[in-house]
């Protein structure tokens, strides 16, 4: 029983990076949400373009929550931290991906990552407090 606490018990010290992580937990699930969505009813992968930017937002503002309750100040620096780690890696990956050139729409989208991980940062803080 001692070896299964231990091993579940396992925690990132760092806050940002403990938000990136569970930033991209929450994008995993809620990918798999969406592509049983997609599966199960009408909709085609054209009309999910609004509900993966929401997908993103909730993603980005749990990571920002969670960075912000792990530091114990400071809590929009370490949220717009993670929203913007964020933002460049899904910038990345999409590059790498689909070999699309950045433009000025994804330095506004990663900036409106920032924003949402500082909010989710200031929340976070103030939970860690209650």
């Amino acid at each position: 029983m001692h070896v299964i606490r231990r091993l579940f018990s396992w925690r990132i010290a760092n806050p940002v990076l403990s938000g990136l992580s569970r930033s991209f937990l929450w994008m995993l699930v809620g990918a798999f949400v969406l592509s049983l969505l997609l599966w199960g009813s009408g909709l085609e992968e054209k009309d999910l373009s609004l509900y993966t930017y929401i997908v993103h937002a909730v993603a980005i503002a749990f990571g920002g929550l969670t960075a912000g309750r792990r530091a114990s100040s400071k809590g929009w620096y370490k949220g717009s931290l993670t929203g913007l780690f964020y933002g460049i890696i899904v910038l990345i990956i999409g590059f790498l991906a689909l070999d699309s050139a950045p433009s000025g729409t994804d330095l506004l989208w990663t900036l409106a990552a920032a924003a949402i991980g500082a909010l989710g940062g200031m929340f976070g803080v103030n939970l860690q407090k209650a």
